[in-house]
């Protein structure tokens, strides 16, 4: 098979599940135990959540272990004032999205920050919503349909200046582009394991220093009695690995991702009626998403899978939802081309020959005669 959806998901590295490996097995203490194997495990935590605070540039302890990025997104989401102002980005993550929605069911109330053609924010649109004082914003660093890098910095100087809390899903940018939690200036910061070759079920939420955090979990004093549950160890220690490993080859990685990109958007660009969304602006060197007009996206996902080659129509938390892309919509792209849709994105394991096996069989089917 030739996977071309690590935007969804990544395989797990064999180096990240022999780490994993003894804490499955020998390792099986509970880490809040004080007897030795407590300590063992406790210890083996501790050094992951090092791993990946040098991973993002962050103090260590103020790493929040979560179940998922999608868990992440809502703590950060559920320290806002219950009844304030929220204003997030009209291409944000479902898990953003909703309970952005819930917070506005609630009593709050919920601006949504408009984005151009090229998907990226209008630094119009944010001069006029500071202006409406907001509690708190949301921006995504890097879109998971499109790979569209927002330019984060300015903006977030200005909500400071302004005393407005900011969050930023990093979900899909750590691992692929230099990510620094310090110079970036963020008051949230979310991340996924299972987005850099490490297991499902593990994310983290870095917050600032003497920022309150309001718990969704409550029972026990873990993770500075901020999220409360026994840890899931093993994927922890596997997070770590995961961030470790992405930190000593990021250059790597983004070199080899990049080839592949653009290796690919050549010979996409030769095909007839195919429009690559965003191809001008600044993108994650792994992720191309394109459409095709007169085209069925669906109908033809299906197709490459049954040639083996496995590619996305957008985003896997949204993917049963018939209606197209809210990013593209944000982004004015017309209704028909945007159901057209095909997402690649690429992993540190694909060659150029798959890029060329895919380019054969997409020609194939959109044009067979």
């Amino acid at each position: 098979m030739i996977y071309f959806d690590h935007n969804a998901t990544t395989p797990l590295d064999s180096r990240v599940l022999d780490a994993m490996l003894p804490y499955l097995k020998s390792f099986y203490g509970n880490p809040s135990s004080l007897y030795r194997q407590g300590r063992i495990v406790r210890s083996a935590i501790d050094n992951a959540r090092e791993q990946i605070a040098s991973l993002v540039d962050a103090p260590a302890a103020q790493i929040i272990f979560t179940s998922g990025g999608t868990e992440a997104n809502n703590l950060a989401l559920a320290s806002l004032p219950p009844q304030g102002k929220l204003a997030i980005s009209a291409i944000e993550h479902p898990s953003v999205i909703e309970p952005a929605l819930r917070f506005k069911r609630n009593g709050g109330h919920l601006d949504f920050l408009d984005v151009d053609t090229n998907g990226l924010i209008n630094p119009v649109a944010i001069d006029k919503l500071i202006q409406t004082k907001p509690d708190g914003v949301s921006i995504m660093l890097a879109n998971n349909e499109t790979g569209v890098i927002q330019n984060l910095t300015p903006y977030i100087n200005k909500f400071r200046d302004n005393h407005i809390i900011f969050h930023t899903d990093a979900v899909q940018a750590v691992g692929k582009i230099p990510v620094s939690f310090s110079k970036l200036g963020a008051h949230l910061m979310s991340l996924s394991s299972h987005k850099i070759y490490g297991p499902k079920g593990c994310g983290a939420l870095i917050f600032e220093k003497g920022l309150e955090i309001n718990p969704l979990l409550l029972g026990g004093g873990q993770e500075q009695s901020l999220r409360a549950g026994t840890e899931n160890v093993a994927a922890i220690i596997g997070f770590g690995k995961a961030a470790e490993l992405a930190q000593t080859e990021l250059n790597n990685r983004q070199e080899k991702l990049l080839t592949l990109r653009l290796l690919l958007e050549t010979n996409l660009t030769n095909i007839p009626g195919l429009i690559i969304f965003a191809l001008q602006t600044p993108r994650l060197p792994n992720t191309v998403q394109f459409g095709i007009h007169g085209v069925d996206g669906e109908m033809l996902l299906m197709q490459l899978d049954q040639k083996k080659i496995a590619v996305s129509s957008g985003s896997a938390c949204a993917s049963e939802s018939k209606a197209s892309s809210h990013v593209l919509k944000a982004m004015n792209i017309e209704e028909n081309l945007a159901k057209s849709a095909l997402r690649i994105s690429l992993g540190i394991e694909n060659t150029e020959a798959e890029i060329f096996e895919f380019i054969y069989q997409l020609k194939t089917l959109v044009n067979p005669t």
